[in-house]
């Protein structure tokens, strides 16, 4: 993902949840091909019918693997996040929002799993 042109200014994955989360760490798995330098914004929402409400957010800064590697780069991270108080229908959502960019694809969660040399991403609740 990468800013401007006619694409959205971030990517959502949302999944339905089963129950409450506690409070606590999230650990976040993003490996990623990176095409361009980037800044990538991450957060973790609680969806509630057409309410966001924002768990946690950071943001990362990402470079190029050198001479045109397109090999995944490992990132993992845990988050502290409060609890989630659940409702029928509510759902997890992971945001990225790429900015400072000059690559439409600049920044590219890692699908292929080992064959991009990395981990499909992931989330783990506390």
């Amino acid at each position: 993902m990468g800013s401007g042109g006619s694409r959205p200014s971030f990517q959502d994955a949302a999944f339905d949840l089963r129950a409450g989360v506690p409070a606590g760490t999230y650990h976040v798995e993003c490996d990623a091909v990176i095409t361009a330098s980037v800044d990538v914004t991450f957060t973790l929402i609680w969806r509630r019918g057409s309410t966001d409400n924002q768990l946690v957010q950071w943001t990362r800064h990402w470079d190029p693997l050198p001479a045109g590697k397109f090999d995944a780069q490992p990132y993992e991270v845990d988050m502290a996040a409060g609890a989630i108080d659940f409702r029928d229908g509510d759902q997890l959502v992971f945001r990225y929002a790429a900015a400072n960019t000059t690559g439409l694809e600049a920044f590219i969660p890692n699908g292929d799993g080992v064959n991009s040399h990395g981990r499909i991403p992931s989330i783990t609740l506390p």
